[in-house]
Protein backbone atom coordinates (compact mmCIF):
# COMPACT_ATOMS: atom_id res chain seq x y z
CA UNK A 1 0.00 0.00 0.00
CA UNK A 2 1.23 3.52 -0.73
CA UNK A 3 -0.37 7.24 -0.58
CA UNK A 4 -1.80 6.75 -4.11
CA UNK A 5 -3.35 3.46 -3.98
CA UNK A 6 -4.69 4.24 -0.45
CA UNK A 7 -6.28 7.40 -1.66
CA UNK A 8 -7.63 5.73 -4.72
CA UNK A 9 -9.14 2.99 -2.53
CA UNK A 10 -11.37 5.95 -0.74
CA UNK A 11 -11.88 8.06 -3.31
CA UNK A 12 -13.79 4.38 -4.92
CA UNK A 13 -15.82 3.85 -1.61
CA UNK A 14 -16.86 6.66 -0.41
CA UNK A 15 -16.80 9.34 -3.65
CA UNK A 16 -18.93 11.69 -2.36
CA UNK A 17 -17.14 12.54 0.79
CA UNK A 18 -15.82 15.67 1.56
CA UNK A 19 -12.10 15.92 1.14
CA UNK A 20 -11.03 19.74 1.08
CA UNK A 21 -12.51 23.14 1.87
CA UNK A 22 -10.47 25.80 0.44
CA UNK A 23 -12.52 29.10 0.52
CA UNK A 24 -15.94 28.90 -0.97
CA UNK A 25 -14.42 25.54 -2.97
CA UNK A 26 -15.38 22.01 -1.31
CA UNK A 27 -14.29 18.67 -3.30
CA UNK A 28 -15.14 15.28 -2.74
CA UNK A 29 -12.81 12.63 -2.88
CA UNK A 30 -14.20 11.46 -6.42
CA UNK A 31 -13.71 14.94 -7.53
CA UNK A 32 -10.10 14.70 -6.10
CA UNK A 33 -9.24 11.55 -7.48
CA UNK A 34 -9.99 12.80 -10.81
CA UNK A 35 -8.32 15.80 -10.72
CA UNK A 36 -5.00 13.84 -9.85
CA UNK A 37 -5.46 11.55 -12.24
CA UNK A 38 -5.69 13.81 -15.17
CA UNK A 39 -3.06 16.14 -13.56
CA UNK A 40 -0.67 12.51 -13.66
CA UNK A 41 -1.53 11.96 -16.94
CA UNK A 42 -1.37 15.49 -18.18
CA UNK A 43 2.56 15.16 -16.40
CA UNK A 44 2.80 11.91 -18.85
CA UNK A 45 1.68 13.57 -21.70
CA UNK A 46 4.51 16.23 -21.03
CA UNK A 47 7.41 13.19 -21.20
CA UNK A 48 7.35 12.89 -17.67
CA UNK A 49 9.16 9.28 -16.38
CA UNK A 50 9.67 6.91 -13.74
CA UNK A 51 11.69 8.64 -11.78
CA UNK A 52 11.51 11.83 -13.20
CA UNK A 53 11.61 15.26 -10.49
CA UNK A 54 8.67 17.70 -10.19
CA UNK A 55 9.30 20.57 -8.50
CA UNK A 56 6.38 22.19 -6.32
CA UNK A 57 6.68 25.53 -5.57
CA UNK A 58 3.43 26.10 -4.28
CA UNK A 59 1.54 27.59 -0.91
CA UNK A 60 -1.10 26.15 0.23
CA UNK A 61 -3.94 25.55 -2.27
CA UNK A 62 -5.58 22.76 -3.83
CA UNK A 63 -2.76 22.78 -6.55
CA UNK A 64 -0.75 21.27 -4.20
CA UNK A 65 -2.53 18.45 -3.48
CA UNK A 66 -3.73 17.74 -6.54
CA UNK A 67 0.15 18.05 -8.02
CA UNK A 68 1.67 16.26 -4.85
CA UNK A 69 -0.78 13.29 -5.53
CA UNK A 70 -0.22 13.34 -9.22
CA UNK A 71 3.11 13.60 -9.61
CA UNK A 72 3.49 10.80 -7.37
CA UNK A 73 0.73 8.98 -9.37
CA UNK A 74 2.87 9.41 -12.52
CA UNK A 75 6.03 7.32 -11.31
CA UNK A 76 7.58 10.65 -10.39
CA UNK A 77 9.29 12.05 -7.50
CA UNK A 78 7.96 15.56 -5.97
CA UNK A 79 10.24 18.60 -4.34
CA UNK A 80 8.42 20.62 -2.43
CA UNK A 81 10.42 24.11 -2.18
CA UNK A 82 9.22 27.47 -0.16
CA UNK A 83 8.02 29.72 -3.08
CA UNK A 84 8.96 32.76 -0.71
CA UNK A 85 12.94 31.50 -0.88
CA UNK A 86 14.79 33.91 -2.65
CA UNK A 87 16.25 33.13 -6.93
CA UNK A 88 19.58 31.81 -5.30
CA UNK A 89 17.94 29.15 -2.52
CA UNK A 90 15.29 28.13 -4.85
CA UNK A 91 17.82 28.33 -8.11
CA UNK A 92 19.84 25.87 -5.65
CA UNK A 93 17.31 23.33 -4.99
CA UNK A 94 16.29 22.81 -8.42
CA UNK A 95 19.29 22.80 -9.89
CA UNK A 96 20.36 20.36 -7.01
CA UNK A 97 17.20 18.32 -7.85
CA UNK A 98 17.99 17.76 -11.09
CA UNK A 99 14.22 19.30 -11.52
CA UNK A 100 12.69 18.28 -14.83
CA UNK A 101 9.55 19.92 -14.50
CA UNK A 102 8.48 22.71 -11.88
CA UNK A 103 4.64 23.20 -11.08
CA UNK A 104 4.54 27.29 -9.50
CA UNK A 105 1.99 29.89 -8.42
CA UNK A 106 1.37 31.78 -11.76
CA UNK A 107 3.06 34.73 -9.74
CA UNK A 108 6.70 33.57 -9.77
CA UNK A 109 6.55 33.62 -13.28
CA UNK A 110 8.65 36.94 -13.87
CA UNK A 111 11.39 34.96 -11.08
CA UNK A 112 11.21 32.21 -13.84
CA UNK A 113 12.07 34.62 -16.28
CA UNK A 114 14.97 35.54 -14.66
CA UNK A 115 16.42 32.56 -13.85
CA UNK A 116 15.33 30.18 -16.93
CA UNK A 117 18.79 30.66 -18.58
CA UNK A 118 20.26 28.74 -15.95
CA UNK A 119 18.11 26.20 -15.31
CA UNK A 120 18.76 24.04 -18.73
CA UNK A 121 17.97 20.50 -17.55
CA UNK A 122 14.17 21.90 -16.55
CA UNK A 123 11.41 21.05 -19.87
CA UNK A 124 8.52 21.85 -18.74
CA UNK A 125 7.09 24.73 -16.19
CA UNK A 126 3.16 24.26 -15.21
CA UNK A 127 2.04 28.04 -13.48
CA UNK A 128 -0.81 27.84 -11.92
CA UNK A 129 -3.53 30.21 -11.69
CA UNK A 130 -3.49 31.86 -8.17
CA UNK A 131 -5.19 35.17 -9.03
CA UNK A 132 -5.29 37.31 -11.53
CA UNK A 133 -3.74 36.97 -15.14
CA UNK A 134 -0.99 35.16 -16.09
CA UNK A 135 2.63 37.12 -16.42
CA UNK A 136 3.53 37.30 -20.11
CA UNK A 137 7.51 36.56 -20.40
CA UNK A 138 9.17 38.99 -22.64
CA UNK A 139 11.70 36.99 -23.40
CA UNK A 140 10.23 34.20 -26.26
CA UNK A 141 12.27 31.19 -25.39
CA UNK A 142 10.34 31.62 -22.06
CA UNK A 143 6.83 30.57 -23.66
CA UNK A 144 8.34 27.35 -24.99
CA UNK A 145 8.28 25.40 -21.84
CA UNK A 146 5.29 27.34 -20.29
CA UNK A 147 1.73 25.61 -19.59
CA UNK A 148 -0.85 26.13 -17.28
CA UNK A 149 -1.98 24.24 -14.74
CA UNK A 150 -5.44 23.88 -16.69
CA UNK A 151 -4.10 22.82 -19.89
CA UNK A 152 -2.50 19.98 -18.03
CA UNK A 153 -5.24 19.14 -16.40
CA UNK A 154 -7.07 18.15 -19.90
CA UNK A 155 -8.50 14.82 -19.32
CA UNK A 156 -6.82 12.53 -21.52
CA UNK A 157 -6.88 8.93 -23.46
CA UNK A 158 -6.59 6.34 -20.61
CA UNK A 159 -2.84 6.09 -19.82
CA UNK A 160 -0.84 3.22 -17.72
CA UNK A 161 1.08 4.26 -14.70
CA UNK A 162 3.86 2.65 -14.40
CA UNK A 163 4.31 0.67 -10.57
CA UNK A 164 5.15 1.84 -7.51
CA UNK A 165 7.31 0.05 -5.43
CA UNK A 166 7.79 0.72 -1.78
CA UNK A 167 11.74 1.23 -1.71
CA UNK A 168 10.77 3.80 -4.79
CA UNK A 169 11.54 7.90 -4.01
CA UNK A 170 8.76 9.27 -3.82
CA UNK A 171 9.36 12.95 -2.46
CA UNK A 172 12.81 15.13 -1.92
CA UNK A 173 12.38 17.31 0.96
CA UNK A 174 15.22 19.68 1.29
CA UNK A 175 16.15 20.70 5.56
CA UNK A 176 16.29 24.05 6.32
CA UNK A 177 19.72 24.37 5.68
CA UNK A 178 20.94 25.56 9.13
CA UNK A 179 24.73 25.16 8.33
CA UNK A 180 25.80 24.70 4.76
CA UNK A 181 23.83 23.96 2.03
CA UNK A 182 20.19 22.36 2.47
CA UNK A 183 20.06 18.53 2.28
CA UNK A 184 17.67 16.82 -0.05
CA UNK A 185 16.04 13.73 2.08
CA UNK A 186 14.73 11.76 -0.01
CA UNK A 187 11.84 9.58 1.37
CA UNK A 188 10.29 7.09 -0.08
CA UNK A 189 7.02 5.75 -0.58
CA UNK A 190 7.01 3.80 2.12
CA UNK A 191 8.49 5.97 4.95
CA UNK A 192 5.65 8.34 3.97
CA UNK A 193 2.81 6.15 3.96
CA UNK A 194 3.79 4.47 7.18
CA UNK A 195 4.34 7.34 8.81
CA UNK A 196 0.87 8.98 7.46
CA UNK A 197 -1.21 5.77 8.51
CA UNK A 198 0.43 5.19 11.87
CA UNK A 199 0.36 9.13 12.58
CA UNK A 200 -3.43 8.89 11.99
CA UNK A 201 -4.22 5.84 13.77
CA UNK A 202 -2.01 7.47 16.95
CA UNK A 203 -4.29 10.67 16.82
CA UNK A 204 -7.09 8.99 16.19
CA UNK A 205 -8.06 10.43 13.19
CA UNK A 206 -11.16 9.46 11.22
CA UNK A 207 -14.19 10.36 8.50
CA UNK A 208 -15.39 12.72 11.34
CA UNK A 209 -12.72 15.17 11.50
CA UNK A 210 -11.59 18.24 9.73
CA UNK A 211 -8.01 18.88 10.01
CA UNK A 212 -6.76 23.02 9.90
CA UNK A 213 -4.16 22.88 7.16
CA UNK A 214 -2.42 26.48 8.04
CA UNK A 215 0.86 25.39 8.34
CA UNK A 216 2.97 25.16 4.86
CA UNK A 217 1.93 22.35 2.63
CA UNK A 218 5.38 22.11 1.23
CA UNK A 219 7.02 21.52 4.69
CA UNK A 220 6.79 17.96 6.58
CA UNK A 221 4.86 18.24 9.45
CA UNK A 222 1.86 19.90 6.97
CA UNK A 223 2.46 17.71 4.39
CA UNK A 224 2.16 14.55 6.70
CA UNK A 225 -0.15 15.49 9.66
CA UNK A 226 -2.95 18.10 8.06
CA UNK A 227 -2.80 16.65 4.58
CA UNK A 228 -1.63 13.06 3.82
CA UNK A 229 -2.67 11.19 7.42
CA UNK A 230 -6.02 13.26 7.07
CA UNK A 231 -6.63 11.82 3.63
CA UNK A 232 -5.41 8.37 4.16
CA UNK A 233 -8.19 7.90 6.66
CA UNK A 234 -11.35 9.56 4.64
CA UNK A 235 -11.14 13.04 6.63
CA UNK A 236 -11.09 16.20 5.31
CA UNK A 237 -8.73 19.37 5.21
CA UNK A 238 -9.38 22.81 5.78
CA UNK A 239 -6.99 24.97 3.69
CA UNK A 240 -6.03 28.00 4.82
CA UNK A 241 -3.49 29.86 2.69
CA UNK A 242 -1.63 31.65 5.52
CA UNK A 243 -1.81 31.63 9.23
CA UNK A 244 -3.74 34.38 10.42
CA UNK A 245 -5.13 34.15 13.94
CA UNK A 246 -8.27 35.73 13.44
CA UNK A 247 -8.31 33.71 9.91
CA UNK A 248 -8.19 30.79 11.64
CA UNK A 249 -10.67 31.36 14.40
CA UNK A 250 -13.07 32.87 11.89
CA UNK A 251 -13.11 29.61 9.27
CA UNK A 252 -12.66 27.08 12.39
CA UNK A 253 -15.52 28.72 13.69
CA UNK A 254 -17.42 28.75 10.65
CA UNK A 255 -16.63 25.08 9.12
CA UNK A 256 -16.44 23.43 12.66
CA UNK A 257 -12.98 21.80 12.61
CA UNK A 258 -11.68 19.30 15.03
CA UNK A 259 -8.06 19.16 14.73
CA UNK A 260 -5.24 21.67 14.69
CA UNK A 261 -1.76 21.69 14.17
CA UNK A 262 0.53 23.92 14.46
CA UNK A 263 4.31 25.32 15.68
CA UNK A 264 4.93 26.78 19.04
CA UNK A 265 4.69 30.21 18.04
CA UNK A 266 1.24 29.79 16.07
CA UNK A 267 -0.09 29.24 19.56
CA UNK A 268 1.47 31.69 20.98
CA UNK A 269 -0.34 34.68 18.31
CA UNK A 270 -3.22 32.66 18.75
CA UNK A 271 -3.38 32.86 22.95
CA UNK A 272 -2.34 36.78 22.27
CA UNK A 273 -4.57 37.77 20.12
CA UNK A 274 -7.60 39.72 20.97
CA UNK A 275 -10.38 36.93 20.29
CA UNK A 276 -8.70 34.63 22.21
CA UNK A 277 -11.28 33.03 24.63
CA UNK A 278 -12.83 29.44 24.84
CA UNK A 279 -15.36 29.57 22.18
CA UNK A 280 -12.72 30.29 19.71
CA UNK A 281 -11.78 26.75 19.50
CA UNK A 282 -15.29 25.24 20.78
CA UNK A 283 -15.36 22.61 18.22
CA UNK A 284 -11.38 21.31 18.26
CA UNK A 285 -11.07 18.31 19.81
CA UNK A 286 -7.15 18.04 19.86
CA UNK A 287 -4.37 20.52 18.94
CA UNK A 288 -0.79 19.07 17.74
CA UNK A 289 2.18 20.94 18.39
CA UNK A 290 5.46 20.45 16.86
CA UNK A 291 8.57 21.42 14.57
CA UNK A 292 9.88 23.41 18.40
CA UNK A 293 10.46 22.65 21.86
CA UNK A 294 6.37 24.49 23.18
CA UNK A 295 7.44 26.27 26.56
CA UNK A 296 5.35 24.79 29.18
CA UNK A 297 3.69 27.91 30.56
CA UNK A 298 2.50 28.75 26.67
CA UNK A 299 1.02 24.66 26.78
CA UNK A 300 -1.03 25.53 30.00
CA UNK A 301 -2.17 28.84 29.67
CA UNK A 302 -3.40 27.84 25.69
CA UNK A 303 -5.15 25.05 27.55
CA UNK A 304 -7.16 26.90 30.03
CA UNK A 305 -7.81 29.55 27.17
CA UNK A 306 -9.45 27.17 25.12
CA UNK A 307 -10.54 23.86 26.79
CA UNK A 308 -8.76 22.06 24.88
CA UNK A 309 -5.74 19.55 24.83
CA UNK A 310 -2.09 20.13 23.13
CA UNK A 311 -0.11 16.81 22.78
CA UNK A 312 3.13 17.68 21.54
CA UNK A 313 5.16 15.40 19.56
CA UNK A 314 8.15 15.44 17.98
CA UNK A 315 9.64 14.70 14.03
CA UNK A 316 12.28 15.99 11.34
CA UNK A 317 12.43 15.65 7.79
CA UNK A 318 14.63 12.79 7.56
CA UNK A 319 11.96 10.70 9.76
CA UNK A 320 9.21 11.80 7.16
CA UNK A 321 8.64 13.08 10.20
CA UNK A 322 7.01 12.31 13.15
CA UNK A 323 8.86 9.67 15.83
CA UNK A 324 7.38 10.60 19.11
CA UNK A 325 3.87 12.06 20.65
CA UNK A 326 2.40 11.68 23.83
CA UNK A 327 -0.65 9.69 23.64
CA UNK A 328 -4.01 10.68 22.76
CA UNK A 329 -5.99 9.04 25.64
CA UNK A 330 -4.04 9.03 28.84
CA UNK A 331 -0.75 9.22 30.81
CA UNK A 332 -0.01 13.00 28.82
CA UNK A 333 3.23 14.48 30.19
CA UNK A 334 3.37 18.52 29.52
CA UNK A 335 7.01 19.42 28.30
CA UNK A 336 7.66 15.58 26.90
CA UNK A 337 7.47 14.54 23.29
CA UNK A 338 5.67 11.55 24.58
CA UNK A 339 6.78 7.96 23.36
CA UNK A 340 7.34 5.77 20.08
CA UNK A 341 4.55 5.60 17.78
CA UNK A 342 3.65 2.65 16.50
CA UNK A 343 6.37 0.90 14.24
CA UNK A 344 9.26 3.56 15.01
CA UNK A 345 11.70 3.18 17.94
CA UNK A 346 13.88 6.11 19.50
CA UNK A 347 16.73 5.75 21.95
CA UNK A 348 19.38 8.20 23.49
CA UNK A 349 22.94 7.54 23.02
CA UNK A 350 26.29 8.58 23.66
CA UNK A 351 28.93 9.48 21.52
CA UNK A 352 29.69 5.80 21.28
CA UNK A 353 26.14 5.08 20.36
CA UNK A 354 25.83 3.31 23.34
CA UNK A 355 21.99 3.25 24.68
CA UNK A 356 22.14 5.73 27.98
CA UNK A 357 20.20 5.07 31.43
CA UNK A 358 16.85 6.77 31.87
CA UNK A 359 17.83 10.77 32.96
CA UNK A 360 20.90 10.81 31.00
CA UNK A 361 21.20 13.64 28.23
CA UNK A 362 22.31 12.03 24.80
CA UNK A 363 21.82 12.35 21.33
CA UNK A 364 18.11 11.46 20.05
CA UNK A 365 18.46 8.55 17.34
CA UNK A 366 15.33 7.23 15.14
CA UNK A 367 14.74 3.85 13.34
CA UNK A 368 11.74 2.26 11.66
CA UNK A 369 9.58 2.09 7.80
CA UNK A 370 9.42 6.23 8.36
CA UNK A 371 13.31 6.72 8.34
CA UNK A 372 14.95 7.82 4.81
CA UNK A 373 16.93 6.54 2.47
CA UNK A 374 19.20 9.18 2.54
CA UNK A 375 20.53 12.49 0.83
CA UNK A 376 20.31 12.52 -2.79
CA UNK A 377 23.61 12.94 -4.33
CA UNK A 378 25.17 13.21 -0.47
CA UNK A 379 26.94 9.78 0.20
CA UNK A 380 28.89 10.76 3.23
CA UNK A 381 26.49 12.82 4.49
CA UNK A 382 24.02 10.08 4.87
CA UNK A 383 26.44 7.58 5.98
CA UNK A 384 27.32 10.02 8.81
CA UNK A 385 23.64 10.41 9.60
CA UNK A 386 22.35 6.96 9.59
CA UNK A 387 24.17 4.82 11.59
CA UNK A 388 23.35 0.74 11.73
CA UNK A 389 19.82 1.57 10.37
CA UNK A 390 19.81 4.21 13.12
CA UNK A 391 18.97 7.96 12.10
CA UNK A 392 21.21 10.79 13.94
CA UNK A 393 18.75 13.05 14.72
CA UNK A 394 21.09 15.92 16.36
CA UNK A 395 19.16 16.50 18.82
CA UNK A 396 20.05 16.09 22.65
CA UNK A 397 17.39 14.52 24.59
CA UNK A 398 16.85 12.27 27.71
CA UNK A 399 14.48 9.44 28.64
CA UNK A 400 12.16 9.40 32.01
CA UNK A 401 11.58 5.65 33.52
CA UNK A 402 8.20 5.84 32.16
CA UNK A 403 9.83 6.22 28.55
CA UNK A 404 8.79 9.51 27.97
CA UNK A 405 11.47 11.57 25.90
CA UNK A 406 12.17 15.33 26.50
CA UNK A 407 13.82 17.23 23.55
CA UNK A 408 16.82 19.48 26.01
CA UNK A 409 18.09 20.95 22.81
CA UNK A 410 19.83 20.69 19.47
CA UNK A 411 23.03 19.57 19.81
CA UNK A 412 24.98 22.92 18.10
CA UNK A 413 22.75 25.36 20.09
CA UNK A 414 23.93 23.71 23.99
CA UNK A 415 25.59 26.72 25.69
CA UNK A 416 29.32 26.17 27.20
CA UNK A 417 29.42 28.43 30.50
CA UNK A 418 32.86 28.65 31.84
CA UNK A 419 32.73 24.48 31.40
CA UNK A 420 28.98 23.73 32.46
CA UNK A 421 26.38 23.03 29.94
CA UNK A 422 23.78 25.53 29.21
CA UNK A 423 20.81 24.14 27.30
CA UNK A 424 18.58 27.27 25.67
CA UNK A 425 15.48 25.44 26.26
CA UNK A 426 15.70 25.70 30.04
CA UNK A 427 16.41 29.23 30.46
CA UNK A 428 13.41 29.87 28.05
CA UNK A 429 11.35 27.96 29.65
CA UNK A 430 12.09 30.27 32.86
CA UNK A 431 11.54 33.42 30.87
CA UNK A 432 8.10 32.59 29.48
CA UNK A 433 7.02 32.44 33.37
CA UNK A 434 7.70 35.61 33.54
CA UNK A 435 3.91 37.46 32.73
CA UNK A 436 5.06 40.28 31.20
CA UNK A 437 6.97 37.99 28.38
CA UNK A 438 5.35 37.54 25.18
CA UNK A 439 8.21 35.37 23.48
CA UNK A 440 11.94 34.66 24.14
CA UNK A 441 14.87 32.79 22.99
CA UNK A 442 18.07 32.38 23.98
CA UNK A 443 21.61 31.47 22.30
CA UNK A 444 25.55 31.74 23.06
CA UNK A 445 27.71 34.44 22.57
CA UNK A 446 31.52 34.90 22.99
CA UNK A 447 32.77 35.62 26.24
CA UNK A 448 36.57 36.41 26.98
CA UNK A 449 35.88 34.70 30.49
CA UNK A 450 33.76 31.87 30.49
CA UNK A 451 33.98 31.14 26.57
CA UNK A 452 30.34 31.48 26.11
CA UNK A 453 27.25 33.39 27.95
CA UNK A 454 23.92 33.38 27.63
CA UNK A 455 22.42 35.95 25.47
CA UNK A 456 18.71 36.49 25.45
CA UNK A 457 16.17 38.22 23.33
CA UNK A 458 12.70 38.96 24.42
CA UNK A 459 9.46 40.72 22.81
CA UNK A 460 7.71 42.75 26.27
CA UNK A 461 3.92 42.58 26.12
CA UNK A 462 4.12 45.74 27.46
CA UNK A 463 6.67 48.74 26.95
CA UNK A 464 7.92 49.17 30.51
CA UNK A 465 9.03 45.66 30.57
CA UNK A 466 12.65 46.26 31.72
CA UNK A 467 16.06 44.02 31.38
CA UNK A 468 16.36 44.50 35.63
CA UNK A 469 12.91 42.84 35.39
CA UNK A 470 14.36 39.98 33.64
CA UNK A 471 17.36 39.36 35.26
CA UNK A 472 15.58 39.66 38.86
CA UNK A 473 13.07 36.91 38.03
CA UNK A 474 15.67 34.52 36.04
CA UNK A 475 17.57 35.54 39.17
CA UNK A 476 14.54 33.12 41.29
CA UNK A 477 14.61 30.43 39.27
CA UNK A 478 18.39 29.98 37.53
CA UNK A 479 21.85 28.43 39.09
CA UNK A 480 24.64 31.75 38.24
CA UNK A 481 25.72 30.38 35.37
CA UNK A 482 22.80 29.84 33.40
CA UNK A 483 21.67 33.37 33.89
CA UNK A 484 21.46 35.55 30.73
CA UNK A 485 24.25 38.08 30.73
CA UNK A 486 22.23 40.43 29.18
CA UNK A 487 18.79 41.24 27.73
CA UNK A 488 17.86 42.45 24.06
CA UNK A 489 14.30 43.30 23.54
CA UNK A 490 13.12 43.30 19.96
CA UNK A 491 9.27 44.27 18.38
CA UNK A 492 9.35 40.57 16.59
CA UNK A 493 11.85 37.38 16.74
CA UNK A 494 12.57 36.58 13.35
CA UNK A 495 11.18 33.01 12.04
CA UNK A 496 11.28 31.01 9.08
CA UNK A 497 8.07 30.46 6.98
CA UNK A 498 7.13 27.32 9.82
CA UNK A 499 7.73 29.79 12.74
CA UNK A 500 10.89 28.46 13.47
CA UNK A 501 13.21 31.04 15.13
CA UNK A 502 16.15 31.85 13.15
CA UNK A 503 19.02 32.02 15.68
CA UNK A 504 21.38 33.10 13.07
CA UNK A 505 19.78 35.89 12.44
CA UNK A 506 19.50 36.73 15.77
CA UNK A 507 23.28 36.45 15.77
CA UNK A 508 23.46 38.85 12.83
CA UNK A 509 21.36 41.47 14.70
CA UNK A 510 23.99 41.02 18.09
CA UNK A 511 26.79 41.78 15.43
CA UNK A 512 25.12 45.30 14.14
CA UNK A 513 24.02 46.18 17.56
Amino acid sequence: MNLVSKLEETAKAKPDRIAYIFGEQTETYGGLQQKIDCFAGGLRELGVEKGDHVALLLGNTPHFVISFFGTLKAGAVAIPINPAYTPSEIGYMLTNGDAKVIVADGRLLPLYEKMHESLPMVGHVVFCETGGPLYEPEDPHVKVKLKSFATVMKPAAAQSFPELKEDDTAAILYTSGTTGQPKGAMLTHQNLFSNANDTAGYLTMNEADLVVAALPMFHVFCLTVCMNAPLMNGAAILIIPKFSPAKVFELVKKHKATIFAGVPTMYNYLYQHEAADEHGFGSIRLCISGGAAMPVALLKKFEETFNVLVLEGYGLSEASPVTCFNPFSTGRKPGSIGTDILNVKNKVVNELGEELPAGQVGELIVKGPNVMKGYYKMPEETAHTIRDGWLYTGDLAKRDEDGYFYIVDRKKDMIIVGGYNVYPREVEEVLYRHPEVAEAVVIGVPDPNTGEAVQCYVVPKKKTLTEEDILSHCTQHLAKYKRPSSIIFLEEIPKNSTGKILRRALKDILANT
